[in-house]
C-alpha cells in the first residue's frame, strides 16, 4: 500500500509545548516498520511553529506572521533533526519537501514536486512534507496540514490517508462537551449534519479542527481514496489501520 500519515502539532507536542520524544521514536519505529513490510510511506508533519516557540522560549503561540515564520524557522530544522536521528536508528533515509498553496495550485510546479516525490519513493527514501511556513501567509496558507495531506495524497494516488490527531475519531457531536457523543466508525458520505458536528481547533498548539479533516476526508473520498481520522497516542495503531481494522473512524472512498 502507498500509505500517508499526517501528524499534527498537538500530537507531537506535550501540553508544555515540549517535543514529545517518545512520540515521535515510537512513529518514526512504525513507519520503518510498515515500510520495511513492504508499504510506501510519506509522512506529513505539522510541528514546526511549536517546535520554534519552545526552541525561542516564547510564551505562547505567536499571532503576528513575522514571529510565526520566525518561529518555523528555528523549528523547521529541530523538527527535521528529531525526524531524522530516530528514523536513522531504524535505517530509514529521510528526505525534506516544503510547500505553499502555489507550489500545489501552479500546474507546472506540482508537477516537479509530484515527480520527485515520486522518485524519492523509488530510491527508498520517507519524505516528509510540511507547508512551507517561512514564506506561507494564508495560514500559514494550504490552509491547514490536513488539507495539504490530502494534496499529497490525491497527487501520488495513494491507497490511503491517515490523519493522527488527539480525538479517537469523528463524533455525532464534541465530545468534549457532550458525554453523549457517539464515535462514528465508518463514513461514506459527508452529509450536511456531519459537518454541523464539527467543532474548532482541538488546542492551542495546533491550527486544525475537525472542520478541516471533513474537507480532507471529501477530498479523498471523491478521488477513491479511503481516509481514516485515528488517535494518535499510539503509534502502534496504524497496525490495525493498514490491516483494515477498526480504529477511529475510516471514510470510505467512492470506488
Amino acid at each position: 500500500m502507498r500509505i500517508v500519515v499526517k501528524v499534527g502539532s498537538s500530537t507531537l507536542s506535550h501540553a508544555t509545548g515540549k517535543v514529545n520524544l517518545r512520540f515521535m521514536d515510537g512513529l518514526c519505529r512504525v513507519l520503518a516498520d510498515l515500510k520495511n513490510a513492504g508499504n510506501e510511506v510519506i509522512l506529513v508533519s505539522s510541528g514546526a511553529i511549536a517546535m520554534g516557540v519552545s526552541k525561542l522560549s516564547l510564551p505562547s503561540r505567536p499571532a503576528d506572521i513575522p514571529t510565526k515564520q520566525a518561529a518555523a524557522a528555528v523549528g523547521q530544522c529541530e523538527l527535521m533533526y528529531t525526524y531524522d536521528k530516530f528514523f536513522g536508528e531504524y535505517n530509514q533515509t529521510v528526505a525534506q519537501i516544503l510547500l505553499t498553496a502555489d507550489d500545489v495550485a501552479n500546474s507546472e510546479r506540482r508537477t516537479h514536486f509530484e515527480n520527485t516525490l515520486e522518485r524519492l519513493i523509488e530510491l527508498g527514501a520517507v519524505p516528509v512534507i510540511n507547508e512551507n511556513d517561512t514564506i506561507a501567509t494564508k495560514e500559514i496558507a494550504v490552509g491547514d496540514n490536513d488539507t495539504l495531506a490530502a494534496i499529497v495524497a490525491v497527487s501520488v494516488r495513494a491507497d490511503l490517508l491517515v490523519l493522527l490527531t488527539d480525538i479517537d475519531g469523528l463524533y455525532t457531536c464534541d465530545p468534549r462537551k457532550n458525554k453523549e457523543a457517539v464515535l462514528l466508525s465508518e463514513v461514506r458520505e459527508i452529509t450536511p449534519e456531519i459537518m454541523c458536528s464539527a467543532g474548532g481547533s482541538g488546542t492551542s498548539l495546533g491550527t486544525g479542527g475537525m472542520c478541516t479533516k471533513l474537507q480532507a476526508a471529501k477530498m479523498c473520498m471523491e478521488n477513491g481514496m479511503d481516509m481514516v481520522i485515528a488517535k494518535g497516542e499510539n503509534p502502534a495503531i496504524l497496525y490495525d489501520i493498514e490491516e483494515g481494522k477498526s480504529a477511529g473512524t475510516r471514510f470510505i472512498g467512492k470506488r
